[in-house]
């Protein structure tokens, strides 16, 4: 549960990648070439232990996107956004998500995501702001 509403910074300089964890003080480095941030398993959809409360969980990783120092230049959201690949739960998940501040932001399904129809209906409902 260390996790909960976190994801990675990532940064690219002089081709060296680095990472830190959202929240976590930055490091003093060089102005990077790229700059992204990877958040995972929302599980939009989701109501109970260990985490009832996954729609604020997603809302507080996205507001420690928006306090890092440097707006990054894309958010890659990785595997299962819903828990239960529902048009509601994808709708969550995008409105969400309008609110981070950055270049674009990129989905990528997971299992939950894609079991109902081989991923037909998740394609149809996310595509990237």
């Amino acid at each position: 549960m260390a996790w909960v509403g976190t994801g990675l910074a990532w940064s690219v300089t002089g081709g060296v990648l680095s990472s830190r964890v959202l929240g976590q003080n930055p490091a003093p480095t060089a102005k990077a070439d790229f700059t992204f941030v990877q958040i995972s398993d929302s599980h939009i959809g989701f109501n109970k232990p260990p985490n009832p409360a996954v729609t604020a969980t997603l809302q507080h990783a996205i507001a420690r996107i928006n306090a890092l120092p440097t707006r990054p230049d894309l958010v890659i959201h990785t595997g299962d956004l819903t828990h239960l690949a529902k048009a509601s739960e994808f709708d969550t998940v995008s409105q969400i998500c309008k609110a981070v501040k950055t270049g674009r932001v990129v989905y990528v399904p997971g299992e939950h995501d894609v079991f109902t129809d081989d991923g037909k209906f998740e394609l149809a409902q996310i595509g990237t702001n």
